[in-house]
């Protein structure tokens, strides 16, 4: 038997158990949550973090020794990773240093990445962009086929020393991993959907291992303003199966290892005002730059598939030469210093420092220079269309300048309390959150990659300063403004316009409306009808002024053309009163001329008086303005 077949038995066995109990079953199908779809769902997303995490973890292994190969055996380049990152030790070089074979790498690798994703437009770039355009245009779809294809473009990317990241392929992979598990256990389109935001979270708690905040970063990143609240609770616990298993494989560490404590002081808040605006323009900078490269890669007469070469080309003519002359002066021939890969070596360094980093305003020019050489690189590999996520180099550029910023504060103010390494973690998460309009995700994620929340308050000044700032610049153009404006949540928003309007806000009043008698003759009936005035629908009142009954004009026609016509009186052609009045919602009013058929209905005050009438155009129009 299938996995899918055992557990479509077991939700079956349930389901006969629950008929036994007939309390708990009235309690599962009346209630206000349906208990069952709900841990469908999360079964659902527990053996989707399972197989993510696995996943994830192979992808995090295969890229890190497929660039230990490429670069550090072939080029004899190291790599500046963060404490989290390291593997293996590899000792000292085994290869000398070899300039020459750095510069063409990356092209070579953003080559093949660019032959791999050749004809399938979801697979380039970063994956994060097009996880958020399945989830809001193609009901959750992306296609498990493409899984290999990603990865494969990515390690080609990342192994080059491409400047992006891992998170943004792992959440492409995770989300088509999410639609793959809806397909094989015939999960509904809305399933679907949450399960491709909980892949997604479970791909970047593989590489991240922020459980809490990669749940929370999947599920906000999709809108620029709020989040798919259905999706949180799988998104958790798909992130923390997938947590689970990579930290049984690896080991349970952060990404930048056990950092010291940062303690709030309110005497620095202003300083993380200026930081804020800073880290704000920043942000806006390394949007133009890589959208600045995109368009001009896209208007080259090259193939597609050679375009992310260009970029690694140019990628490895620049970082090349500023690798060899600052490895020369500060340490070693082709040490790394972040410019190639996501670059949380280059956040490592401006958090804690290393031995061989200079002192005084030698360190901060030199973390300002790096923060600008990631800009140009990270445009240079995700603006050309490489495989490679976004998020790593954001971080980067913001904890590098955060890290400069903290260290030039340092030596002005003279203030021994103050930690560069604080204002590092905070210009980190700031930027990110700024760009993606995720600033409550940003803010967990550096809590937990801090291993504490001391920087808390210093993080909900400046990501709140930053999402204002920002409000006009978004890193990924996929994500749509609020919820309202979900094509994934057209259902919900007619139903919330339907029940939050009332008759009374829409009715027309007109001045004057044409009513009959129960006895009206069928002539007087084509006259009043036939005039061509805005009236559809006409009450007939009884001898009391009372709603007795309704007629169309399409009933008065057909009406006519019967050979004993003209002996009808409005009571027998009339329909049964259908009436509205002007405390109804429009779900309501909906329901009533569907039942009654009519396009138009009477609005009837309690005491019996028609006060206007309510058109299926006006609701309609009520729809298209929400």
């Amino acid at each position: 038997m299938q996995p899918s077949e055992r557990v479509r038995a077991l939700s079956r066995w349930a389901g006969a158990r629950l008929k036994k109990a007939p309390l708990l079953a009235l309690a599962l199908d009346k209630g206000p949550v349906d208990l069952r779809l709900v841990g469908q769902t999360l079964l659902r997303a527990a053996l989707l973090g399972a197989v993510a995490g696995l996943i994830g973890a192979a992808f995090f292994w295969l890229s890190e020794h497929a660039a230990h190969l490429v670069l550090e055996r072939g080029a004899g380049y190291r790599p500046l990773r963060a404490a989290g990152e390291v593997l293996e030790e590899t000792g000292g070089l085994i290869t000398p240093y070899r300039p020459w074979l750095l510069a063409i790498v990356p092209a070579i690798g953003a080559l093949c990445s660019g032959l791999l994703t050749s004809g399938v437009a979801a697979v380039r770039g970063g994956g994060t962009d097009a996880m958020i355009e399945a989830f809001h245009h193609h009901g959750g779809k992306l296609a498990p086929r493409l899984i290999w294809r990603k990865a494969l473009a990515s390690i080609a990317t990342l192994a080059s020393g491409g400047a992006g990241g891992r998170e943004g392929p792992t959440m492409f992979i995770g989300g088509a991993l999410g639609g793959w598990v809806a397909d094989r256990m015939r999960a509904s389109e809305r399933e679907r959907r949450l399960l491709l935001v909980a892949g997604a979270a479970a791909g970047i708690s593989a590489v991240f291992r922020t459980p809490l905040g990669a749940a929370l970063l999947a599920v906000e990143v999709l809108y620029r303003d709020g989040f798919e609240s259905d999706a949180l609770v799988p998104s958790i616990l798909a992130s923390v199966v997938s947590y689970s298993v990579v930290i049984s494989i690896f080991g349970e560490s952060t990404l930048f290892g056990a950092l010291p404590r940062f303690p709030f002081r309110p005497s620095h808040l202003w300083l993380y005002v200026l930081l804020a605006l800073s880290v704000s323009l920043l942000g806006f900078v390394l949007v133009k730059s890589m959208r600045w490269v995109h368009g001009w890669v896209a208007r080259l007469r090259v193939p597609q598939w050679s375009k992310p070469a260009v970029g690694g080309a140019l990628l490895g003519l620049f970082c090349t030469p500023l690798i060899t002359y600052m490895g020369d002066r500060i340490y070693d021939p082709g040490q790394g210093l972040g410019l190639l890969g996501g670059g949380y070596g280059a956040v490592q360094l401006a958090i804690t420092g290393m031995y061989w980093l200079p002192s005084g305003y030698e360190a901060v020019e030199l973390l300002l220079l790096l923060c600008v050489g990631k800009v140009i690189a990270a445009s240079l590999t995700i603006g050309s269309g490489g495989s490679a996520g976004d998020f790593a180099p954001s971080l980067a550029v913001g904890g590098l300048f955060g890290g400069a910023f903290g260290r030039a504060c340092q030596l002005l103010l003279d203030d021994p309390t103050l930690s560069p390494g604080a204002f590092a973690l905070v210009g980190m998460g700031t930027l990110y959150g700024g760009i993606a309009h995720a600033p409550l995700s940003a803010l967990v994620l550096v809590c937990e990659m801090a291993g504490s929340y001391d920087l808390l308050v210093p993080l909900m000044l400046t990501e709140g300063i930053a999402f204002v700032a920002l409000r006009n610049t978004y890193l990924y153009p996929a994500q749509v403004p609020t919820v309202r404006e979900s094509p994934a949540h057209r259902d919900a928003v007619l139903q919330h316009v339907l029940e939050s309007t009332t008759v009374n806000m829409l009715m027309q009043r007109p001045a004057a409306h044409a009513s009959f008698q129960l006895d009206t003759p069928l002539a007087e009936l084509v006259r009043v009808t036939s005039a061509g005035g805005w009236q559809d629908t006409f009450p007939v009142l009884d001898g009391a002024g009372q709603l007795a009954g309704l007629i169309d004009t399409t009933i008065v026609f057909a009406a006519a053309n019967q050979e004993d016509g003209e002996w009808l009186l409005a009571a027998d052609v009339m329909l049964p009163p259908t009436r509205l009045t002007p405390s109804d919602d429009l779900r309501r009013a909906t329901e009533r001329m569907v039942e009654s058929g009519l396009r138009e209905l009477p609005v009837i005050e309690r005491d019996g008086r028609v006060v206007g009438f309510l058109d299926e155009a006006d609701i309609a129009r009520s729809y298209v303005k929400a």
